[in-house]
C-alpha cells in the first residue's frame, strides 16, 4: 500500500512559484497514476493536474494551464508539482493522490483515486 506526504506548501506573494512534492511510500508507486487536487475554504475539492505512470500524458485543469507542470520522479518515488504566476485563487489545500487506473484519460475525477496525502496549505496574497 502505498503512502503520500506532500510538503512544499507556504505563503507567496501573487506572481510567485512555488513547488509541491508528494513523497510516496511502496515499491508500487510507478504503476499509479498521479494526481494533485485542491479544495479552498467553502469549496468542494478540484483536480489540478495528472500524470501517467511513465510521465508521458499529463492533464491540466483550464484555470491552471500554462502556469503549472507536474512531473514525477519513479527512481524517488515522488510527483511534483510547479505553481508559477500564484493568483489569490490558487488559495487552497493541495492533495497529492494516486490513481491504481489501468487505463489513462485526461478527463480526470477523483472517481478514481485510491490513496490520498494529508494536504499542504498554499496561500497566495493579493
Amino acid at each position: 500500500q502505498v503512502q503520500l506526504v506532500e510538503s512544499g506548501g507556504g505563503l507567496v506573494q501573487a506572481g510567485g512559484s512555488l513547488r509541491l512534492s508528494c513523497a510516496a511510500s511502496g515499491r508500487t508507486f510507478s504503476s499509479y497514476i498521479m494526481d494533485w487536487f485542491r479544495q479552498a475554504p467553502g469549496k468542494e475539492r478540484e483536480f489540478v493536474a495528472a500524470i501517467s505512470w511513465n510521465g508521458g500524458g499529463t492533464a491540466y485543469a483550464d484555470s491552471v494551464k500554462g502556469r503549472f507542470t507536474i512531473s514525477r520522479d519513479n527512481a524517488k518515488n515522488t510527483v511534483y508539482l510547479q505553481m508559477n504566476s500564484l493568483k489569490a485563487e490558487d488559495t487552497a489545500v493541495y492533495y497529492c493522490a494516486a490513481d491504481p487506473s489501468l487505463g489513462w484519460s485526461a478527463t480526470r475525477t477523483a472517481d478514481g483515486v485510491d490513496i490520498w496525502g494529508q494536504g499542504t496549505q498554499v496561500t497566495v496574497s493579493s
